[in-house]
């Protein structure tokens, strides 16, 4: 059961909705350099992003009493701030200037962890562009998503067709790759650090790579150790030595490749599906992913 809406002003209500559910999956950054500052005060960077299945809920209804446009209700994780200031609530907003949409009531059970380097507030915001676009049959193309996860954050474009990009620019510049790492597991541990993306790129050194992300990420991924590097891990390691055990921990156990994402505070690891998984219950958040 499904709900038409026109993109005029007027509503057209063939059918009632009833429910619609979606699952937004968070992402790695593979390798990521600062290259340089930017006139704006930005830095360019260049990453490969990588989605993973670690997922959150993000489910809609109509809300019959219309009180508020838009009523978001939480559950699961904590999620720091605003409600208001939610990327889903922004995203709506920004669909609704150019589509007349309903008044919603969104339910979002949240697994990804919050300022951990892994995407989770960008990717509520592009499923839910996507989500809305798909159930109220809006017809808006990809390239026009895109356009509209941008303005609520650098990588949120990234989520809309959620596939591994080499990313530049601020990291919303894509060009696809192929890479594939089914048959992997990636084991993520969360400490409970907060780093903040401001304190991260303040300590950076822009520079060229030695050696460009782009064709280091073909070599075998045991190889990826003595090519493939995070500008942050420089800055961060020494405020937060505990990160960089984590690191080396994880080498210790087995890993193919070992890195932060993003700005952290998270540490992954890739391993290979032939060896077995090192015990990670004395970590007090882990992740583990078979893809």
């Amino acid at each position: 059961m499904n709900v038409v809406y026109s993109k005029k002003k007027s509503v057209i209500c063939l059918y009632k909705i009833i429910i619609m559910i979606t699952f937004s999956n968070a992402k790695i950054n593979i390798g990521l350099n600062i290259v340089s500052k930017r006139p704006d005060g930005y830095h360019n960077l260049e990453t490969v992003f990588y989605p993973i299945p670690i997922e959150d809920t993000i489910e809609i209804h109509l809300n019959e009493r219309q009180n508020t446009p838009i009523t978001l209700h939480t559950y699961g994780k904590k999620i720091e701030g605003k409600t208001s200031d939610n990327l889903i609530i922004k995203a709506y907003n920004l669909i609704k200037k150019d589509f007349d949409l309903p008044a919603l009531n969104v339910y979002l059970s949240k697994n990804i962890p919050s300022g951990a380097g892994l995407g989770g507030g960008s990717s509520n915001a592009a499923f839910m562009l996507k989500l809305l676009n798909q159930q109220f049959r809006l017809d808006i193309p990809i390239k026009k998503l895109e356009e509209y996860a941008k303005q609520l954050g650098a990588d949120c474009p990234f989520f809309i067709q959620n596939k591994p990009v080499f990313a530049q620019g601020i990291g919303d510049l894509f060009s696809p790759i192929n890479l594939n790492l089914k048959g992997y597991t990636i084991a993520i541990i969360k400490s409970d650090l907060f780093i903040s993306t401001q304190e991260a790129f303040s300590k950076v050194h822009a520079q060229k790579p030695k050696n460009p992300l782009l064709d280091c990420i073909n070599l075998p991924i045991h190889k990826w150790k003595d090519y493939i590097s995070n500008d942050f891990e420089k800055s961060i390691f020494p405020i937060y030595p505990e990160l960089k055990e984590i690191k080396k921990h994880l080498y210790q156990s087995g890993a193919l490749y070992a890195s932060m994402s993003g700005s952290g505070p998270s540490i992954y690891a890739i391993y290979s599906n032939k060896s077995s998984l090192p015990d990670f219950s004395h970590f007090q958040e882990y992740y583990i992913c078979n893809l």
